[in-house]
């Protein structure tokens, strides 16, 4: 038993380390390539990104590779007669099957942890590459298409000269206040990501705000965020980028933030019942804020969610395996490629669209949490039909 156990465990180890690595790779250069061509990135820029977008490539590649190793090692085992031979010697094919769910068990885990790391540390660790190289992304991009834009700025040129941009015109965006359009005869862009600014210096041009417009003969200076010339922009707020650790905090401080907006809507209706203003004790008085609150009870919806979609598109392993190695065992094909998508046709087909369908409930609040578990508990109990038809048959 424990001659099978290692032997399978073998065979599925190199399978799914060979396709893990190539797929890995496959979608490391995808999503660099993505990068670099919204971000306009150099090699030393793109060199920095590599140990950040690799967790979101795994993530991705892990749970499609897990199928493919088992499609692959069962298909051929039954192809060859080898679990036949094994039912001959009296022994059940689950002898061979648990070594592929104990992996599996594994790979979920892990699985889990590659998503909590490529949500919070990965994608905060490209925001944060961008945004430290933003003036060389910015100069790249003006040579070569003579503008560039971002959500609060952008800057066209007739050329560029070295360090100097020739006849530039910027438009900016602050978050408080009029629109702010310059154009120089040229300027200057100096980063500084310790301090988190970008500097421009104008010469010799005009300067529209609004209803005002000014002259300068000669320099112009603002210091602007880096933050709002990167095409990343601020940190993201969203639950999806949030680590595992961290769900507990941002649950109390949602409900805190909730009741903070109930307790303000209180307030000025007891206020107008204490004045005798029995006109402002009317729903419509106190609209805003149970808009504001009602906006923060669908964020808390997805805080609480968020940690159980992670824990099931995890053991979303675990589940391939259950369907994948009594199906192929079943198909008997020793065609690693053609075991593979039998395998996964219906798991597209069911899994995906149940997942998707129960996460998108959760969030509206139509149903628990616990829902987004359905996808992968449809997949079980398939999967433990067919193992007993394998064992039986």
């Amino acid at each position: 038993m424990k001659i099978i156990s290692r032997y399978v465990l073998v065979e599925l180890l190199q399978v799914f380390l060979v396709a893990l690595s190539a797929l890995t790779l496959f979608m490391l250069v995808v999503g660099l390539v993505k990068e670099a061509q919204q971000q306009g990135l150099g090699l030393m820029q793109i060199l920095a990104l590599v140990p950040y977008v690799l967790p979101e490539a795994m993530r991705f590649a892990v749970p499609g590779t897990m199928l493919f190793a088992v499609a692959s090692v069962f298909g051929r085992m039954s192809a060859t007669n080898e679990i036949t031979a094994l039912k001959a010697a009296g022994i059940s094919p689950m002898a061979a099957i648990w070594p592929a769910i104990g992996l599996a068990v594994v790979v979920s885990f892990v699985s889990v942890w590659l998503n909590d790391v490529a949500v919070s540390w990965g994608r905060d660790g490209v925001r944060r590459v961008i945004v430290s190289s933003v003036e060389e992304i910015i100069y790249g991009r003006l040579r070569q298409h003579r503008s560039y834009s971002a959500p609060q700025i952008s800057i066209n040129v007739k050329s560029v000269e070295g360090h100097k941009l020739i006849r530039p015109t910027l438009s900016y965006q602050p978050p408080t206040g009029a629109p702010i359009t310059i154009s120089a005869a040229e300027a200057e862009m100096n980063a500084d990501p310790v301090g988190g600014k970008l500097t421009i210096i104008c010469r010799n041009g005009s300067l529209h705000m609004g209803d005002v417009k000014a002259v300068f003969p000669d320099e112009w200076t603002r210091d602007i965020p880096l933050d709002a010339v990167s095409r990343k922009g601020v940190a993201s707020t969203s639950p999806s980028e949030i680590a595992m650790a961290d769900f507990p905090k941002a649950r109390a401080e949602q409900i805190k933030r909730i009741n903070q907006y109930e307790q303000l809507a209180a307030a000025k209706t007891a206020m107008a019942i204490l004045g005798g203003r029995m006109e402002m004790t009317v729903p419509h008085v106190v609209e805003g804020e149970r808009q504001a609150a009602k906006l923060e009870e669908a964020r808390l919806r997805r805080i609480v969610m968020e940690p159980w979609r992670r824990w099931a598109n995890g053991f979303s392993c675990l589940c391939f395996v259950l369907v994948g190695a009594p199906m192929a065992i079943r198909m008997r094909n020793a065609d690693f490629l053609t075991s593979f998508f039998l395998c996964f046709l219906p798991i597209l087909l069911v899994y995906y669209p149940v997942f998707m369908l129960g996460v998108s409930q959760a969030k509206s609040g139509s149903v628990p949490p616990l829902a987004v578990w359905t996808g992968n508990l449809l997949v079980t109990l398939w999967g433990l039909w067919l193992l007993r038809r394998v064992i039986r048959t």
